[in-house]
């Protein structure tokens, strides 16, 4: 019988600006197959606890499949797909693109795109965080390990600039909806300077960044309003004209239909399990 065990914590203080939540999540019983991975505002940042993470198609298609003990990406425009064999296990970290400097010391916009362990970039504290938290017997102490572990990498001298800060929070806490060119203008640069930095940091123009964000609210909502909501309603919520448009963000960020997406779709280890997630800090 396929069951799911999903809670979600704060992280400890000094982090949250980066570090949105920790989700632990496991899931037994399903049928083995494929999943989405899908464009949101966090970089991946999953810690696999027994089964690696095995991506079969990567965002880039140029990029070859690959298995993860810990895995790591930058923002991401198109979806990838991720095999399971019916039981996955492990704690997502939703990590904004403001604290890929923070932690590790570059721009999110060098892992636009791209898939890698965290080993790769973080050295042995990967390596560190993958190890212990597969000894590590319940959630509280899996997600203290994280906040050892990613306090000490924590640079908090090594921020995005002020200007690119401000325009991310915006956009992220509007859901993509704020005006790009207001925010320039409350800047002080012109829209086509702020594109370029903007890009330069995340890898992604405003623009762009906007649909993305718009995109996961609605993903969001998809999960977890009731069935009787339409998609349509959804849709409006989130600040699309129409269903049509919704549609077509849905066909070049997931390459699916929304309804073919909740049909088909289990659980994705970065969703936060909805009202019914347990929450193990105040």
């Amino acid at each position: 019988m396929a069951s799911i065990e999903s809670v979600t914590a704060r992280p400890a203080p000094p982090l949250r600006p980066f570090i949105d939540r920790y989700h632990g999540y496991r899931m037994s019983g399903y049928a083995p197959g494929l999943h989405r991975g899908l464009p949101s505002r966090h970089m991946t940042f999953i810690v696999a606890i027994g089964p690696t993470i095995d991506v079969a198609t990567q965002t880039d298609p140029r990029h070859t499949p690959g298995s993860y003990r810990c895995v790591l990406s930058g923002l991401q425009a198109t979806s990838a797909t991720i095999a399971h064999k019916g039981f996955q296990e492990g704690v997502a970290v939703a990590l904004t693109p403001l604290g890929c400097r923070t932690l590790f010391g570059l721009p999110a916009g060098e892992l636009w795109n791209t898939t890698l362990e965290c080993a790769d970039v973080a050295g042995g504290a990967g390596d560190e965080l993958w190890d212990r938290l597969q000894g590590a017997a319940d959630w509280p102490h899996r997600f203290a390990i994280c906040d050892a572990v990613l306090l000490r990498l924590a640079r908090p001298d090594s921020l995005v600039a002020p200007e690119l800060t401000w325009a991310w929070q915006m956009l992220a806490s509007t859901d993509g909806t704020a005006p790009i060119a207001s925010m320039a203008e409350r800047i002080g640069w012109t829209r086509q300077h702020l594109t370029r930095r903007f890009d330069g940091e995340f890898g992604l123009s405003p623009k762009l960044a906007a649909r993305v964000l718009r995109f996961d609210r609605a993903c969001g909502m998809l999960r977890h309003t009731p069935s009787f909501v339409t998609v349509a309603q959804v849709a409006a919520s989130c600040g699309y004209y129409d269903q049509a448009h919704l549609n077509r963000d849905f066909a070049e960020f997931a390459g699916c239909s929304p309804t073919t997406w909740l049909a088909t779709e289990i659980p994705s280890v970065q969703d936060d399990g909805g009202p019914q997630a347990q929450d193990s800090t105040p």
